[in-house]
């Protein structure tokens, strides 16, 4: 199973470099960002490193649109959550196993921690498409979402960025040279984020 999961992670990984030196990277980095903060699974940290490592003067170009892209993404989700709740965000939750976490989300965000546990799913692991969807269901104001987000979200690309921008290409050979072990350190991120949420 967990050879399987390491295979998927680095057809993920490689279908990403794809797109490093590709002209349309920035824009597909764009759109990962986007998709990721409402639906999909993979954090555009992956393609950010990839990029920003490959080509250090793209950093502040690179964070500017990642951020760009997933806060737009988590307005999508707020629209979601908002308006669209039974027939695209609970199949969502229901696509994740993670009905339990979503419990727990809207838990905290009937509480006075709402805000904060916004701020801490858009800089850390934890699923950010749970945090943007519940928003949108349980009625948070609409711009201190979006506020919140924009800081939470910047702070975690442009700190990325900066990272690559110092360091570049000896992270990227290191990620290379380690891959398994990376793989294996993105997936217990990946489970921790739910855990994290679970625990609350």
């Amino acid at each position: 199973m967990l050879k399987k999961i390491r295979g998927w992670i680095r057809g993920t990984y490689d279908w990403t470099m794809k797109w490093v030196d590709s002209p349309q990277s920035l824009l597909a980095l764009f759109l990962i960002a986007l998709v990721e903060s409402s639906v999909f699974p993979i954090p555009p940290d992956v393609l950010l490193i990839a990029i920003v490592a490959a080509n250090t003067h793209k950093w502040l170009s690179a964070a500017l649109l990642c951020t760009a892209g997933s806060v737009i993404g988590a307005m999508v989700g707020y629209w979601i959550g908002m308006v669209a709740m039974p027939t695209i965000g609970q199949p969502i939750v229901d696509f994740y196993q993670a009905q339990g976490a979503w419990d727990k989300v809207v838990e905290m965000y009937r509480s006075d921690v709402g805000i904060w546990f916004l701020l801490a799913a858009a800089f850390t692991p934890i699923p950010f498409k749970v945090a943007t969807i519940a928003a949108g269901a349980t009625g948070m104001a609409f711009w201190p979402f979006v506020i919140v987000s924009l800081i939470g979200r910047s702070a975690r690309f442009f700190l990325v960025a900066l990272i690559l921008r110092i360091y570049g290409a000896p992270v990227r050979a290191m990620i290379e040279k380690h891959f398994d072990k990376f793989s294996l350190a993105f997936l217990v991120l990946l489970v921790a984020g739910f855990l994290v949420i679970r625990l609350m």
